[in-house]
C-alpha cells in the first residue's frame, strides 16, 4: 500500500466552499482502480489547513491512474482554484513500523 500525503493551504474564508466542493469531487477519486481510502482532516490551529491522507495500491494508480484521466480533470477543476500555495503532493511506501 502507498500513502499520498499533502498539506492543502485553502485560501483565506474559503473553507467551508473547499470543504462542500471536497464532497462533490470525493466520488471522482473513490472511483479509481487502485485507490483504498482517503482521509481529509483540518489542522487544530490552523482551519485553513488541512490533511490530505490517500491510500493507493501502488503509486502508479495515482500518478498513471487517476490523474491521467477524466475524473482528475473535474476534481482538479472543483478543488485546486482553493489552494495557495499550491501543494507539494508525496508517496510513502509501506510502514516499517507502527504501534
Amino acid at each position: 500500500m502507498i500513502l499520498e500525503h499533502a498539506v492543502l493551504q485553502v485560501k483565506p474564508g474559503e473553507g467551508q466552499r473547499f470543504e462542500q466542493a471536497l464532497k462533490e469531487a470525493l466520488p471522482l477519486i473513490a472511483a479509481s482502480p487502485g485507490f483504498l481510502g482517503l482521509e481529509v482532516r483540518p489542522q487544530c490551529d490552523d482551519p485553513q489547513r488541512y490533511l490530505l491522507l490517500v491510500r493507493w495500491q501502488a503509486r502508479a494508480d495515482h500518478t498513471e491512474g487517476f490523474r491521467r484521466s477524466e475524473r482528475y480533470l473535474r476534481w482538479k477543476a472543483l478543488l485546486h482554484p482553493f489552494y495557495e500555495p499550491f501543494p507539494v503532493v508525496e508517496h510513502f511506501g509501506p510502514a516499517i513500523a507502527s504501534a
